[in-house]
């Protein structure tokens, strides 16, 4: 790695064949893509029913947090890595390694002779789940243009909730039915069809440039990021602030800041800082930061209730989930297709960031007796409006920034979004363990005894939602200063040259800012 002064990188030509591809082609690679970050968005949730079953045959109990951190770990942070190595070297090349290190990974997490060897394969897994969720958002962006992107990228975000609601329930029955080792094994078919088919399809049109990587930025990046998970999982598991959290949050703080540092003198930086003085890129990165947390507190949450509270069956839990996928589902293809037809993509950021602040607040309001009905429908409108504008965020950045930056870009927004969720989930499982304790001394105070577990912990649970309506609401006022760019009919090397009529230009962009 050498440093100098930061400049503008040779175009590097990553993009459909010349003519561009069919409308059946864009369907079979977006078949492909949607397979891997399926395969990526399933491993996050899947393993969660099987950990005690896990724990129970290695006889290490202590250990089982780790099975799911370590992938959470690695995933998170190679995926701003995966975006430059991938705008340097081409998207397709890379994005079948990311498959093969995952289908590796996988394979040899199922063959696990020991909780420590299945921590580290799960390692692996998501040394290849990060590519494939950052990659496969970026292969739209080179295929697609931004105008007819919102109809593909619809179907990603539903992809997404449906393996993550879907995960919960995989596990439960795979671990009845079969072996927690299915768990893993089950990836590998899905895995060698999404292989073939962006093998065979994806034909990208790109030609290696002479570059200097960022060694020094990748380090200071991943180790910080590192630490600071570290840190929030460790925190999110008491209620109180353990001795790992104690020395890995301070020190991770210092080496992201060293990172940021260091990126402003890198030739090649890893995530440009010039990235952060476009509008879209650094508002949708605080969304992606709410959003991830959203999501996973109530996706990881909400079985907890049901199988402590309700008594429901793990694999019945995961059904009872089914109405907030339904409702990120429809509103994230719908939206998709709107924004397609009329160009427009703010008003759905602004009302999706509204309808998931209401949806928290519902959520807060969950009893120990409520009724079926009533909770389907919380989690509907939890679901609509994360759909209508998780991915629209997406669209609103590629939309924004140049082709030579798209990977980067890209995977940016997606390392925030599961950053947040990273640490969503640990802060309200810290959250919820805290106003639990608290909820039984008050009883203990009032009335001489603990009312009951399931009364408790519905109390906090109620709490921790509750504490996550302002942040919401203030994901709702960010929105309002997302500006919104004309969204451009054709694949280029930068965002579209102002067009008149009314509007002013964008100075990142060059884009037309739309009153």
């Amino acid at each position: 790695m050498s440093t100098g002064a930061p400049g503008p990188a040779s175009p590097v030509l990553s993009g459909p064949p010349e003519g561009g591809y069919s409308h059946r082609q864009i369907l079979v690679i977006m078949s492909g893509l949607m397979l891997g970050m399926f395969l990526a968005a399933l491993d996050q949730t899947i393993v969660t029913t099987a950990l005690t079953r896990i724990s129970e045959d290695f006889h290490r109990l202590n250990l089982y947090n780790w099975v799911v951190t370590s992938y959470l770990l690695t995933s998170t942070v190679t995926t701003p890595l995966y975006g430059k190595i991938s705008d340097l070297f081409g998207r397709k090349a890379i994005f079948e390694f990311a498959i093969v290190l995952f289908l590796a990974g996988s394979a040899l997490s199922g063959l696990s002779g020991s909780m420590v060897q299945l921590i580290l394969f799960r390692g692996v897994q998501g040394l290849g789940a990060g590519g494939l969720f950052s990659l496969a958002l970026s292969i739209v962006g080179d295929v697609i243009p931004p105008r007819d992107r919102g109809r593909y990228q619809g179907y990603f975000g539903g992809v997404f909730g449906i393996a993550s609601v879907v995960g919960p329930l995989a596990g439960g029955f795979l671990v009845d039915e079969a072996s927690w080792r299915w768990v893993f094994y089950v990836n590998l078919p899905i895995g060698v069809v999404a292989l073939f088919v962006i093998n065979r399809v994806l034909k990208a049109d790109h030609r290696r440039r002479a570059t200097r990587i960022d060694w020094g930025g990748a380090l200071l990046s991943v180790g910080g990021v590192a630490l600071l998970l570290i840190a929030v999982q460790s925190a999110g598991q008491v209620a109180h602030l353990t001795t790992t959290a104690k020395w890995a949050g301070p020190l991770g703080i210092v080496l992201v800041a060293a990172f940021i540092w260091w990126e402003g003198r890198a030739a090649e930086p890893i995530v440009p800082l010039r990235l952060f003085r476009n509008n879209a890129f650094s508002v949708a990165s605080v969304l992606g930061l709410v959003t991830g947390a959203v999501m996973f507190g109530a996706i990881i949450f909400l079985p907890l209730y049901l199988q402590t509270v309700r008594n429901i069956s793990p694999t019945l839990s995961g059904l009872r989930l089914l109405p907030l996928l339904v409702g990120l589902l429809f509103t994230s293809i719908a939206s998709g297709l709107l924004i397609s037809k009329r160009g427009r993509y703010k008003i759905f950021v602004v009302v999706g960031t509204a309808v998931m602040a209401v949806g928290m607040f519902l959520m807060s309001l969950i009893q120990v007796d409520t009724g079926a009905l009533v909770l389907a429908a919380m989690m509907f409108v939890v679901g609509a409006g994360l759909g209508l504008f998780m991915q629209t965020l997406i669209i609103a950045v590629q939309n924004a920034i140049s082709m030579q930056d798209m990977g980067v870009g890209t995977s940016a927004i997606t390392f925030f979004r599961t950053l947040g969720g990273a640490i969503g989930a640990a802060v309200l499982g810290a959250l919820l363990l805290d106003q639990e304790r608290v909820m039984q001394r008050a009883d203990i105070a009032k009335y001489g005894k603990v009312l009951g577990a399931a009364h408790d912990f519905t109390a906090a649970m109620d709490r921790a939602f509750l504490w996550s309506v302002p942040v919401a609401v203030i994901a709702f006022g960010l929105s309002f200063l997302l500006k919104e760019v004309k969204l451009r009919t054709s694949i280029g090397q930068s965002a579209a040259p102002a067009e008149t009529g009314a509007g002013v230009t964008d100075e990142v962009t060059g884009g037309q800012v739309l009153a």
